[in-house]
């Protein structure tokens, strides 16, 4: 059930019995639904989204492109379960275009953002090539609206 599933990735606080007075279902099958997908993994987790620049912590987060020649019977796929398995790895994707993985880390300082490209990174036998962004500022995230200002149906700031 799709909507369901929209439902719970927009906002995953809701009580099964919510989710059930919306869907006009009972609250045991919306459960036993849940239930399901988690153990399906199609449900993989449920987080918050903080706007950390509204604390007291220091981070910098960095796109980082990566070239990387594929495994012969492997693609891509071991290349980036050796990424993925960092702890300083927040997301990974395959793309297309220009570059194969976009990685998103984040860390304490540019310096060790730089370092972990360096040392970790660029260092794997099948990396050809980085290229590192950082991010200045987060004006959306996972459909999420940063410091978003107050608007009208008319769309005039309030």
């Amino acid at each position: 059930m799709n909507e369901l599933l929209k439902i719970l990735e927009d906002d995953g606080r809701l009580s099964a019995a919510d989710i059930a007075r919306m869907l006009g279902k009972e609250q045991g099958d919306i459960k036993k639904m849940i239930e399901d997908y988690e153990k399906d993994g199609v449900i993989l987790g449920c987080k918050t989204i903080i706007d950390w620049d509204k604390t007291d912590r220091e981070y910098v987060s960095a796109l980082i492109e990566l070239k990387i020649t594929p495994q012969i019977g492997h693609g891509y796929d071991r290349v980036a379960e050796k990424i993925y398995n960092y702890p300083e790895v927040e997301s990974l994707y395959l793309m297309s275009g220009s570059f194969d993985l976009a990685v998103m880390i984040e860390g304490k300082t540019m310096r060790e953002v730089a370092f972990f490209v360096a040392e970790k990174l660029a260092a794997l036998e099948d990396v050809i090539s980085t290229s590192t962004h950082f991010v200045l500022r987060k004006y959306k995230d996972k459909g999420v609206v940063y410091g978003a200002v107050p608007v009208d149906e008319r769309g005039n700031i309030l």
